[in-house]
């Protein structure tokens, strides 16, 4: 029977224990001693069909009836499964066909991989979105902030101001009444009437009227109101009254003059200076009525002229004949133009105001007459100051007056005429930027307006071409108040939640870090176990395997789902007899053309039986991982080693034009390299190992 079954294998050590192949002729009878049955198999038509657990060889007749003959590898069998885990196998195996990851895990990486990169993108979306929503809340907070504070900074401004502007004309109305009220007592008393009257106390009176209007260095001046037939008698009058009013004011004012040198100073006649004469002083012409000053205070002389204002006739006064003649058509005070005056240190604006006073007390009465006036020159600065605290600032105002330049009166005194100024309050300080509009045009949206002064003058009443004196506020903020309220709150919010994001990136990134780590590891143990069974199961089998266990997985998930989340441990499926034992559908590739090669060690029993368990390791180690090589070169599937038993198929799982051939060459080269084998392991493992023969059989 050896003889016979040289090209057929004899499988005492194999999974077919107590089967016999014999050769006859063409064909290969297989002799099973379990079910005393023969089968024979068409060594021409021989199939094979691969199981994940097992490889059946078949004939034709038999594959489409009973797939289960012949099992050559089966879960089932009774002989344990072993492999041999020797260096050169592995090198080989994966030589053989380079090892893949199996199909899902490649799948769970890449949805790790974009779950985390998703993660990544969410985090920074969030960062940035929440970040830029703080940086403009805060900021939107701010510039809230800034326009509330400068409408409340606006708002006091206007009231404050508007109340002073109120207070000061309601008080030269009253100055003003109070002295028409007198003159008609003294001249009642005098006999006397209009224009020859002079206020009593007058030093004492024009110092009160400045502190009660608030104004801090006034000018105040009385004027009377002088007919052409009554100037010589008005000359007369003057001579008695000024020397007398000079001494008084030195002793309540104590000029650096004396009463006497004043009136040495003073021309003792009204006149004007003319400009015909190169502006000597001289006599007004005399058929028109004058409006000499006969009073003033404080009492000094002229910053550019060493000769005393009294008497001189304000009619040729530039500016102040146009507002004369207002006051006295509409009799109503009136307001001239606004006067900058710029001197060594400082520069003032301010405007003269010519208030009438009338020859009765009732300043209402339809039949009164303007027979003098009250005249003071006040600075708007004086109105702006002490209107804000400590602490508030950077507000502009531009005081801007209804009448552009009335006259070339300041060019006359070296000033210049403007109809707006600007000025800077800050805190209870005021300050004159210049005489044109100077606030920043990019806070033209906040702009607060107010009349400032409003006289309430019909503009019918006035002469044709006569600008009705009204001044008006404009009130801005300027770039220092806006940048008090860009504090670094915003870029401090931005960076507490910018550090929370990044706190909480550095926290998953940490968290991520040991995930991964702890799933590097299980990946490698995995792959590890993978890799043993791609030792065993070509790749595509494996993927198959990972898959329907993946849907079983899926399945049991679905189960659980409907009947509850028990699960006690145990999967038991079902069978009716029909269907397969796991509940699922076999997988099995049929391969038409395969060639199965199987290798025994001929005296493996005997030899095995007197030596030691680890010499019959090293033996077995030693011969499989020089078949391994030539199956590597040779492109040959192992299909298992069980003892002493090699078996492999050459055409599976990739086909092979000449799988017989090649199945050839490979058991003739294990033959010899058994011999070399067995004799260099004689020195290690005993005389009789070079005795050991390899018995190989080819089906196809």
């Amino acid at each position: 029977m050896a003889h016979e079954s040289e090209l057929c294998l004899t499988a005492h050590n194999t999974p077919f224990r107590n089967t016999r192949w014999i050769k006859t002729g063409s064909r290969c009878l297989a002799v099973d001693c379990n079910f005393s049955r023969f089968q024979t198999l068409n060594s021409s038509s021989l199939s094979v069909v691969v199981y994940p657990n097992s490889i059946i060889m078949s004939d034709d007749q038999s594959l489409s009836s009973k797939k289960s003959n012949f099992s050559l590898f089966s879960k089932s069998s009774s002989n344990p499964f072993r492999v041999a885990n020797d260096s050169a196998s592995r090198e080989n195996t994966q030589k053989r066909e380079t090892y893949q990851p199996p199909e899902v895990a490649k799948r769970e990486e890449a949805n790790i991989l974009r779950a985390r990169i998703l993660v990544v993108f969410i985090i920074l979306l969030a960062a940035s979105s929440v970040g830029a929503s703080t940086y403009l809340l805060v900021k939107d907070q701010e510039a809230t902030n800034f326009e509330n504070q400068f409408a409340g900074y606006g708002s006091e401004i206007i009231t404050v101001s508007s109340q002073k502007a109120d207070q000061f004309f309601s008080a030269l109305d009253a100055f003003s009444a109070s002295i028409a009220s007198q003159a008609i007592s003294v001249n009642a008393l005098r006999n006397t009437s209009w224009p020859f009257y002079a206020v009593p106390d007058w030093s004492i009176k024009a110092k009160g009227l400045a502190q009660l209007t608030g104004v801090t260095d006034p000018e105040v001046v009385f004027y009377s109101i002088v007919q052409a037939e009554e100037r010589d008698k008005f000359n007369e009058f003057a001579r008695q009254a000024v020397p007398k009013w000079y001494q008084e004011s030195v002793e309540i004012e104590k000029p650096e003059m004396t009463a006497t040198e004043f009136w040495q100073r003073t021309i003792p006649f009204i006149h004007f200076y003319d400009p015909e004469t190169n502006f000597q002083p001289g006599p007004p012409p005399l058929n028109s009525d004058v409006i000499p000053i006969l009073q003033f205070y404080p009492l000094r002389l002229p910053l550019d002229y060493p000769i005393m204002a009294t008497l001189y006739d304000m009619v040729y006064a530039p500016g102040a004949h146009a507002l004369v003649n207002m006051s006295r058509s509409i009799r109503k005070p009136v307001m001239g133009y606004t006067v900058l005056d710029v001197g060594t240190d400082t520069a003032t604006a301010g405007s003269l105001i010519m208030q009438p006073i009338y020859d009765t007390a009732n300043s209402e009465a339809e039949d009164r007459k303007v027979v003098a006036f009250t005249g003071i020159r006040l600075q708007w600065l004086d109105y702006f100051t002490n209107v804000l605290t400590d602490g508030e600032f950077g507000v502009i105002v531009v005081l801007q007056s209804a009448c552009p330049n009335l006259c070339t009166y300041a060019q006359h005194i070296g000033s210049s005429a403007s109809s707006v100024v600007t000025y800077r309050i800050d805190g209870p300080n005021a300050e004159l930027l210049g005489d044109s509009d100077l606030h920043n045009t990019k806070y033209d949206g906040m702009e607060m307006t107010d009349v400032f002064v409003d006289l309430g003058i019909n503009e019918a009443e006035l002469p044709e071409g006569t600008c009705v004196p009204t001044l008006t506020l404009h009130v801005y903020p300027s770039e220092d108040l806006e940048r008090s309220f860009c504090t670094s709150n915003t870029f401090v919010y931005t960076a507490v939640v910018a550090a929370s994001f990044i706190f909480t990136s550095l926290v998953f990134l940490l968290y991520d870090y040991f995930v991964r780590r702890r799933q590097t590891k299980v990946m490698e143990r995995i792959m590890r176990q993978d890799k043993i069974v791609a030792n065993v199961f070509p790749t595509a089998i494996r993927d198959r395997l990972y898959q329907s266990q993946e849907r079983q997985m899926k399945g049991k998930v679905g189960r659980h789902s409907e009947h509850g989340d028990f699960d006690d441990g145990f999967d038991i499926p079902d069978y009716d007899g029909d269907s397969h034992i796991s509940g699922s559908a076999p997988m099995a590739d049929l391969f038409p053309s395969v060639s199965v090669v199987f290798a025994d060690i001929a005296g493996f029993t005997a030899w095995s039986s007197a030596r030691e368990p680890q010499q019959v390791f090293v033996l077995l180690e030693t011969i499989y991982g020089a078949f391994d090589k030539i199956a590597y070169r040779h492109s040959v599937f192992k299909v298992e080693t069980v003892g002493d038993c090699y078996v492999t198929a050459v055409g599976l799982p990739e086909p092979v034009d000449k799988h017989a051939v090649v199945a050839c060459k490979f058991a003739r080269e294990c033959k010899m390299k058994m011999k070399d084998v067995t004799l260099k392991l004689e020195v290690s493992l005993g005389p009789e190992t070079g005795d050991l023969d390899l018995r190989t059989g080819i089906n196809r």
